[in-house]
């Protein structure tokens, strides 16, 4: 089963994937998107890439439809989450009050060193697996230690100061803000239901997000053959995972989002 069916409340209200990857990736032509924020959706759309946006969760479907109608930004359930413990943060230590100087002009990377984020995200992230059972398989054991690297690779690789990711996760500031107005179709669909049911061939790129994360093997098998079905020769399908690198696995682009463990661009046998 899709682990995302059964949803219906606003989860993101921005976007956590750099859609800089597909618009790299794509030939040029129809593509396919998670719909999610919209984001991924209006950069593809903007690019001059004939757009699809596709999202199981009615009320994500909505609010996509609304920011590439002009709509500003809301917040949901993963900013409030991230407002939440940055405002422990800075109850905690007093260097996360003055995070917007350090991220223009310092180095962010010190402030991962803080033992009382460590301590944060220990006890936050511990019970997660727990929390989504759908997703245990994807999460990395000692996730805060993953996350923790994984920012001070991002970091350390993109200038803090012109990453938006940056100022999204450590400050809590859209520094994306804007129009997100684009031209796209939007289909309330589980995306394996609508690949299996459009022409064969009929996408040149398709964004599957990190839907991979949580389904079972029986969902997993027949999303793929389902990507098979609608992608045409030489497409590329893009999908993104929070699971950490298997040996002499390629973890594929560094996107300047720096929270995913993996990113395939593939094209399919």
């Amino acid at each position: 089963m899709n682990p995302w069916e059964g949803w219906r409340s606003l989860l993101f209200g921005w976007g956590y994937e750099d859609p800089d990857v597909e618009v790299r990736a794509f030939p040029r032509g129809r593509v396919l998107a998670i719909a999610a924020a919209g984001e991924t959706v209006s950069a593809l759309a903007r690019a001059g890439f004939e757009v699809t946006g596709v999202d199981i969760n009615p009320v994500q479907l909505a609010y996509c439809r609304a920011r590439l109608a002009g709509a500003p930004a809301a917040a949901g359930s993963a900013e409030r989450l991230l407002a939440a413990g940055r405002a422990v943060l800075r109850g905690l230590d007093p260097r996360w009050r003055r995070i917007e100087p350090v991220i223009r002009h310092g180095d962010p990377a010190e402030l991962l060193a803080s033992r009382r984020l460590r301590g944060l995200l220990a006890a936050g992230l511990a019970p997660l697996g727990l929390l989504l059972p759908g997703f245990r398989h994807a999460i990395p054991p000692r996730l805060d230690r993953v996350l923790l690297t994984r920012l001070r690779r991002g970091l350390g690789r993109h200038a803090p100061a012109d990453n938006p990711w940056a100022w999204r996760l450590l400050a809590g500031r859209d520094e994306l803000a804007g129009d997100l107005r684009a031209p796209a179709t939007l289909v309330h669909a589980d995306v394996a239901d609508h690949l299996e049911q459009v022409p064969r061939g009929w996408y040149g790129g398709i964004s599957l997000s990190n839907i991979l994360d949580g389904p079972d093997p029986r969902y997993a098998s027949r999303l793929e053959k389902a990507v098979r079905h609608a992608l045409r020769p030489g497409g590329v399908v893009v999908s993104r995972s929070f699971r950490q690198p298997r040996p002499g696995e390629d973890p594929g682009p560094a996107d300047r989002s720096m929270l995913w463990g993996v990113i395939e661009a593939r094209r399919p046998v």
